[in-house]
């Protein structure tokens, strides 16, 4: 039973700018708000179109266990309206609506004050104005219910008293405020109450809900169930009472009937709307894996004081349970999961459970008879096949054969074949999982998937300080204030102390905070005074993150004063008679969390999401990405272990906030995974990272800790941008997994992946898609500072880094920041910049190629295209409105001809020969790999030091070149050379003068014909403009 209910709480706070509706250019607004059946209404404001009511309206959502998520119900619908009870009117009433979808309720603590539109009910009608709403909903603790009286006679009087102490419904209690029963529609039906509903709600509950059953209480036990011993049955009496009812059960001797199906009518749940996340499901991008799955629940009638475990060997594999714990019975409930041949679809003849008085650890091959308790076989080809609609396989008694210490021992085992799609997959134990000494351990290794924290960016503006100082500080002194978040400090600029006022900075420092907010999350602000490289603290206060408020948007947030207290590093450094000058004085500060900012972890040239932190601003998701990870091909070893190369690989892969991680498979070069993940997306034009990893050996208590410091070392990454995925094809391929070395570039392996992206929406949904920007509307707003947002953005990545490393079980620090490019920010590379500039070039050939065409068609190479040529310069000079459509024809008519070129897959990352890293340099490569500061002799240092002076020579050169023509284009008109000025001068008039008389389309022909004429008719000496501009003055010669 739910022991909290779910509320809704609508939060009117104002509207602003609404429209006229008593004739005398005011209105009397009322908000009424409607949820899943609902009805609140707010108080009437008289005459006023900004009218304020800052009330709570509550929602009761709709009851738990009927299947209905409690979040995905019905939309919320807030409506403002005229009341006519105050100015009479013959017009419409209605003074606009918004209707929000459910994504957009958030829990309490995270609302934010939002101003939204006011929209029309159809097409005539005439609103205007928005309003202010705060939505959000809470969970408040039930009463814990009633016993049930023995007798009905004995319930009625207690019924009686109940139903006249109990309080009036919140109906009653809101219809005080409400406008008059004109304004309710007439076909409105009346709202049950509470307890009506809940107990209606009870009743179907408990009438459809079936009845449980044990699987293990199902299957009837043997007729000659083991005695337990004496100390068997003081430990069941120091069982916990949750597992009291299962020795109650006495043996059955026939099997229970199945009870009678009677048809009864199933309330259908709402569909769950679509931004919730898809299960993990067919598997039918992936190839699917047969398994042998063995589940070891619990043994009976072993001696009271072994301690047993039990060791399953199939197919040359073996595996060991745990300790088992006491109780009642010996339990271990674990599951092992072996490979099945795909070609014999078996991994042995047989499959053999034994049950041993050893530690786990122990070795069974020399230990003695006595040790052995019992064991079991199967023959694996009469093993049942499970698929993954069937229900789970009820366990059974076995009974323990081969043991000599005692006779009529049970073990409770199932076995069946799946895949894995099986839900015990997951949790089960692996045959080719890496041998794990601990289950901590062993669960590092399985698959998992994470979520990343929600970021928000905290922007603190620092405005003023006053009362800081009561004696004049040190000449050439400052007064700056510093602010810490965590590992992040920024600080203000150092500010002179003026003398008739306190110090002002009118600054903005932005930090970036993860959720949950804790009370010891504080953002800690200190008031320091300067002096040279000294920095004396003067005071310092706090903020806790729980206080400080949340906004969505530009508006500005409502400044404080903080006091500063004397800080104890200043009376340790200036002493006790010069810190009574220095008070910690009062600081003017605004603080407030900007949720309409997308707080980035990831470079933007590889961003898998543009949402703002503020859940309210999130759009419908517009489509699902499925992944299949299907293994790798001829990976590389990656350390030595007993004396041969070895591999532990696993793949981790992230799109948006969700991270997820296959299983390691252990010791193979070829392993292979095929598991299925979903995301839903949110943007076309995001990108999704897959990288494979090594996993290092777990850390022995024998080894002192050295292996404590082992890492996951990346193997190879790839990144696939969803916007050149065609919707609904499967692609599936090996893609290179390459490393950037400081010896050059590695192929690691190859990765198959299968990846598959649907959408539902049309193609004006795409359009609608392309034409809005990628990030939230802030960041256009009021964006942030270009010299911050790296800053900002390997904070990110270390906050998210740190949050998933605290994981259970953790996902390593160092693979999170290496899928975030942010473990190795490097500096300056010569690679990287002869790339780019061919990037550059690449990319703006179409230039040169239309350049190289027109000079082949001037120089007549081809006479047929130059006399067409002719021709088409004719007709547009004469229509020149063909111009555009003629040139957009041709581009258009450019992408069909490309499109039978198209790719036919997404293009592998990264790319060797767009990296120039086929055959990098050496010397180059160990410059980009150097740190900062550098790392190498001083003689590597000035030799790099010398190159670089080169290339900015060459830069320099350049960039004089471009100021030079800019000058001389600048000087035909700015009288330097009064000559030159003057003979273009003179010939702009008489151009002017020709233009006016000869028509434009006659000029536009003979410009056109004398630039396309014979090559006989040309000198090969250039032309007398390019000669007059060469001519022209610059300022070259007064530069230093």
């Amino acid at each position: 039973m739910a022991t909290t209910a779910r509320k809704l709480v609508v939060e009117v706070v104002e509207a602003r700018n609404l429209l006229p509706k008593d004739g005398m250019g005011t209105s009397s607004p009322y908000a009424r708000a409607d949820f899943d059946g609902q009805r609140r209404k707010t108080r009437t404001v008289t005459r006023d179109l900004n009218p304020a009511w800052n009330e709570e309206l509550e929602f009761a959502f709709p009851p738990a266990g009927v299947g209905v998520d409690p979040v995905a119900g019905e939309p919320l619908e807030v409506s403002v309206l005229h009341d006519v009870r105050v100015g009479p009117s013959r017009r419409n009433n209605f003074l606009g609506r918004v209707r929000l979808d459910a994504r957009q309720f958030v829990r309490k603590g995270e609302e934010a004050l939002i101003y939204f539109p006011l929209e029309k009910k159809n097409f005539f009608s005439w609103v205007r104005g928005d309003i202010g709403l705060k939505v959000y909903y809470v969970d408040e603790p039930l009463a814990p219910p009633e016993p049930e009286t023995p007798a009905a006679g004995d319930a009625a009087p207690d019924a009686a008293a109940a139903e006249a102490a109990a309080p009036p419904p919140a109906d009653a209690t809101a219809s005080a405020n409400e406008p008059p029963k004109a304004e309710e529609p007439m076909d409105a039906a009346p709202t049950p109450p509470p307890e009506a509903a809940e107990a209606a709600a009870g009743d179907v509950a408990t009438t459809e809900k079936p009845p449980e059953v044990d699987p293990a209480a199902a299957t009837p036990a043997p007729e000659d169930t083991p005695v337990m011993t004496a100390e068997a049955v003081a430990a069941s009496e120091e069982k916990a009472p949750e597992e009291e009812p299962v020795l109650s059960l006495p043996p059955q001797p026939a099997p229970t009937p199945m009870p009678r199906q009677v048809s009864m009518p199933v309330r259908r749940p709402p569909p769950p709307p679509p931004e919730e996340p898809m299960e993990r499901s067919k598997h039918d991008l992936v190839d699917k894996m047969p398994y042998l799955f063995v589940r070891v629940v619990r043994s009976r009638g072993l001696p009271a004081g072994a301690h047993p475990h039990v060791r399953v060997a199939a197919g040359g594999r073996h595996a060991s349970t745990r300790e088992a714990r006491r109780g009642a019975f010996f339990e271990w409930d674990q599951t092992f999961a072996f490979v099945r041949d795909p070609d014999t679809d078996t991994p042995g003849p047989t499959l053999e459970i034994s049950v041993w008085d050893l530690p786990p650890d122990a070795d069974v091959s020399i230990a003695d008879d006595r040790h052995f308790l019992g064991g079991l076989c199967f023959d694996t080809a009469d093993v049942h096949a499970r698929d993954p609609p069937d229900g789970p396989l009820a366990t059974q008694w076995y009974r323990l054969e081969g043991g000599q210490r005692l006779a009529g021992a049970d073990l409770m085992v199932a076995t069946w074949a799946g895949t894995q799609a099986d839900e015990a997959f997951a949790e089960a134990w692996k045959a080719d999982s890496p041998a794990s000494s601990s289950a901590t351990t062993a669960a590092a290794s399985r698959a998992k998937v994470y979520v990343s924290p929600k970021l928000w960016l905290l922007r603190l503006t620092v405005i003023e300080a006053q009362d800081t100082l009561t004696a004049p500080p040190p000449r050439d002194a400052g007064i700056a204030v510093r602010a810490t978040l965590g590992f992040q400090a920024l600080k203000t600029r150092t500010t002179p102390v003026a003398r008739n006022g306190g110090p002002a900075w009118n600054e903005d420092l932005l930090f970036v905070a993860a959720e949950p907010f804790i009370d010891d999350d504080c953002l800690v602000i200190f008031l320091e005074v300067r002096h040279g490289k000294e920095a004396i603290p003067v005071g310092s206060a706090s903020i806790s993150l729980t206080t400080i408020e949340r906004r969505i948007d530009d508006r500005k947030v409502a400044s404080k004063w903080l006091d500063l207290l004397p800080s104890d590093e200043a009376t340790k450094r200036v002493g006790k008679k010069a810190v009574m000058h220095m008070h910690g004085g009062r600081l003017h500060v605004r603080v407030c969390l900007d949720g309409g900012y997308h707080v980035a972890d990831e470079p933007p040239y590889a961003s898998s999401d543009f949402r703002p932190s503020a859940r309210q601003l999130w759009c419908p998701p517009v489509g699902v990405v499925e992944l299949g990870i299907v293994g790798c091909k001829g990976l590389l070893p990656m350390r030595t272990a007993d004396g041969k190369g070895c591999t532990d690989a696993y793949v981790v892969a992230k799109y948006g906030p969700k991270w997820a991680r296959t299983r390691t498979i252990s010791d193979s070069f070829d392993p292979a995974w095929n598991e299925q993940y979903t995301w839903p997306v949110y943007d076309y034009c995001t990108v999704l990272t897959v990288g494979v990893f090594d996993d290092p050996p777990p850390a022995q208590p024998s080894d002192g800790g050295k292996d404590a410091a082992a890492c996951s070392r990346p193997m190879g990454k790839v990144r696939i941008r969803l916007s050149t995925l065609e919707r609904g094809r499967v692609y599936r391929g090996m893609y290179p997994l390459i490393m950037m070395l400081p010896t050059g570039a590695k192929r690691m392996g190859d990765v198959e992946l299968a990846i598959r992206f649907a959408t539902s929406g049309s193609i004006l949904d795409v359009l609608h898609m392309y034409s809005r920007p990628a990030q939230p509307a802030m960041h256009h707003l009021r964006p942030v500072p270009a010299v911050n947002r790296d800053a900002l953005r390997l904070a990110a990545a270390r906050i998210s880094a740190a949050h998933l490393a605290r994981s259970e079980p953790p996902l390593r620090r160092e693979v999170a920041m290496w899928m975030l490019d942010a473990a190795e920010p490097r500096g300056f590379s010569m690679r990287k910049l002869r790339a780019n500039w061919n990037r550059a070039v690449t990319a703006l050939s179409w230039v040169a190629d239309a350049a190289r065409w027109v000079e082949h068609t001037r120089s007549w190479r081809n006479p047929t295209a130059t006399v067409m040529a002719h021709a088409v310069l004719v007709l547009l000079a004469w229509h020149p409105g063909l111009l555009v459509p003629t040139l957009t024809l041709h581009v258009a008519a450019v992408g069909v001809w490309k499109y039978r070129r198209r790719p036919s897959a997404p293009a592998p990352h990264p790319c060797v020969r767009a990296s120039m890293a086929e055959a990098p340099d050496r010397e180059e490569l160990d410059e980009e790999f150097d740190t900062t500061p550098s790392a190498r002799p001083p003689e590597v240092v000035r030799a790099r030091y010398d190159r670089a002076r080169m290339v900015g020579a060459r830069l320099q050169a350049m960039v004089g070149d471009v100021a030079t023509q800019a000058e001389r284009l600048q000087a035909l008109v700015s009288w330097r050379d009064p000559r030159a000025t003057g003979i273009f001068v003179a010939l702009c008039v008489l151009l002017a003068m020709v233009l006016y008389v000869v028509p434009i389309k006659m000029v536009a022909v003979v410009a056109g014909f004398c630039y396309l004429r014979h090559p006989m008719f040309r000198d090969q000496m250039p032309a007398p403009v390019i000669n007059f501009f060469r001519r022209l003055p610059s300022m070259s010669e007064r530069i230093m």
